[in-house]
């Protein structure tokens, strides 16, 4: 192998979802749905991210870069007053911190279901650009439940 192996995500598909949460707030998408994509794109950037760290190795950990970015998202958006907006809940929980909090987790399963087929196929890939697509399907699965949940729950 010429390439050294890296825990990265697609930089394309990040940049793609970023430019795409943009849209999404234009067309007047769910608040809930559109913090669940950003939160998969906070937990890929992080990802991506420790590939690029040389020293020291406790910044390596992409678990750490998540919760920063997670931190700093919903400091931002709280500060901004992008949440907590009255009316804007589901399950009387803010709809912008379910969706952070689903995100992260969803996508941190995804990357899961990834090495998880990789080892029950013997270190092998499935198909390639498994590791983008796995994380980006759970995602989109999510997104299409919590649709239909919004849709037919009015709590």
């Amino acid at each position: 192998m010429f390439i050294p192996t890296v825990y990265a995500q697609c930089p394309v598909c990040i940049v793609t979802v970023g430019g795409g949460l943009l849209i999404a707030k234009k067309l007047g998408i769910d608040s809930l749905l559109t913090a669940l994509w950003i939160s998969g794109l906070n937990t890929a950037i992080s990802f991506w991210f420790v590939s690029y760290i040389k020293k020291p190795k406790f910044l390596k950990n992409p678990f750490l870069w998540t919760t920063v970015f997670f931190a700093s998202t919903w400091g931002y958006l709280a500060a901004s007053k992008q949440m907590y907006h009255k009316g804007d809940t589901f399950l009387h929980i803010d709809k912008v911190f379910i969706g952070l909090l689903v995100g992260t987790a969803v996508w941190l399963l995804g990357i899961w279901l990834d090495k998880l087929t990789r080892k029950l196929n013997g270190g092998k890939i499935l198909f390639y650009y498994q590791r983008v697509i796995i994380p980006l399907f759970v995602l989109l699965a999510t997104t299409g439940i919590f649709a239909l949940l919004i849709k037919n729950i009015r709590i």
